[in-house]
């Protein structure tokens, strides 16, 4: 398999992440200049669903992509350098790839999905 060549498989339909040969791409709509870094569950672009990010970061010379990267390794449990924004640098609908074990990762990303959807939402007063 040529280096720049990703075979791309769906795990569950329904999930905003596909497993690859080098690990997990993951669609996210990036929320930034919120008033919390944090993930916000899924949601759908059409058909496709998406997970839902939040930053504080502003969208200028990358500052809200690298928050993103690190919200991101942070949620699924990854060193830092293991997540990448590798399409959509500058719009809200990005593609993540975290370097790993695909199928591990993607089960992180299932629990760390539960226990998003289990916190309370928050709310402004």
């Amino acid at each position: 398999m040529h280096r720049g060549h990703r075979r791309i498989v769906p795990i569950i339909s329904g999930f905003p992440w596909r497993v690859c040969a080098d690990g997990l791409q993951v669609r996210v709509r990036l929320t930034p200049k919120a008033a919390h870094d944090r993930v916000d569950g899924v949601d759908a672009d059409g058909d496709e669903p998406v997970l839902k990010v939040r930053v504080r970061a502003v969208p200028e010379d990358g500052k809200a992509n690298a928050a993103l990267e690190l919200v991101m390794a942070e949620w699924l449990g990854v060193p830092r350098r293991s997540a990448d924004v590798t399409a959509g640098g500058k719009s809200r609908f990005k593609t993540v790839s975290v370097t790993g074990d695909g199928v591990v990762l993607a089960r992180k990303a299932e629990a760390a999905l539960a226990l998003t959807a289990a916190q309370p939402s928050r709310k402004r007063k």
